[in-house]
């Protein structure tokens, strides 16, 4: 038997760190004297430490140190995959997040390009709800996206324009809202299931356009915003975005092009 000092010494972990293994039960000394209270371990549980202390520095929870430890190989190596894939999306999204902060940082001075864009009103197939969780959004637009451009393929409509959507204020205000997801086309076309015809009514746009996937979205709406509230008057109307190549065009999201559009009121359609 080795004592908690021998036993550190040979597994290279603290006498504190055994002492904590021992309290949440993930190492279990061989023996405790009863009058002493001193902690002996057998030269066998030297693996096991090791292996808790892998675990641990993986940041695997203590409850599932102890599925591990007690499960038998097979469900062990899937348990312990689980974890190492769970950790690889955790880091993913914090080098996405770094990512982000440092276009932040690295930014070139200047207000990137933006234009002023008088639409029409157009005809257009659409789907449409009245409440989209903001979390869901994306989701949401992707499926009903699918489905238009499903049915103008299938019934042979000319498209007449990219995709588009329209979201409302009160899905970024309030976490949610309405939302219309659209595609322009030439022409009349009946229902079909969730599709309807609608107009989507003609705006006056200040428009910025985006490159490459929407993690960093959130930084062109800024300069749209901070535009369109300082030189613009502002209208209560839903923010737009017209997709001119986005990922059913193709996977790679470098390539995707989408016009950001914050709605304003113009008395003077000339001005640059």
């Amino acid at each position: 038997m080795l004592t908690i000092g021998d036993f550190s010494r040979m597994t290279q972990l603290s006498v504190k760190t055994l002492r904590h293994y021992h309290d949440v039960g993930l190492v279990t000394p061989a023996r405790v004297d009863p009058d002493t209270g001193y902690r002996y371990y057998s030269r066998d549980q030297a693996a096991s430490a090791q292996v808790v202390r892998r675990l641990r520095d993986l940041d695997m929870p203590v409850p599932e140190v102890k599925s591990v430890l007690a499960a038998d190989p097979d469900d062990r190596n899937a348990l312990i995959g689980a974890h190492l894939a769970r950790l690889e999306a955790r880091l993913a999204g914090t080098q996405a997040a770094v990512e982000a902060l440092r276009a932040i940082l690295d930014r070139p001075a200047g207000t990137p390009g933006l234009e002023h864009r008088s639409v029409p009103a157009q005809r257009a197939l659409a789907i449409h709800a009245d409440e989209v969780d903001r979390d869901d959004l994306a989701q949401w637009f992707l499926d009903a996206a699918a489905e238009l451009i499903d049915v103008t393929e299938s019934r042979g409509v000319r498209r007449d324009g990219p995709v588009g959507g329209l979201y409302s204020f009160e899905v970024f205000a309030t976490d949610c809202g309405p939302a219309t997801a659209f595609v322009p086309v030439a022409g009349e076309l009946g229902a079909a299931g969730r599709v309807r015809g609608i107009t989507v009514p003609a705006a006056e746009l200040v428009v910025i356009r985006h490159r490459g996937p929407h993690d960093d979205v959130d930084l062109a709406y800024s300069e749209l915003g901070a535009y369109a509230t300082r030189h613009e008057i502002s209208v209560e109307a839903p923010l737009r975005e017209y997709y001119d190549r986005f990922i059913w065009d193709t996977e790679d999201s470098s390539q995707w092009m989408t016009d950001l559009c914050w709605p304003v009121f113009r008395s003077d359609r000339s001005a640059s």
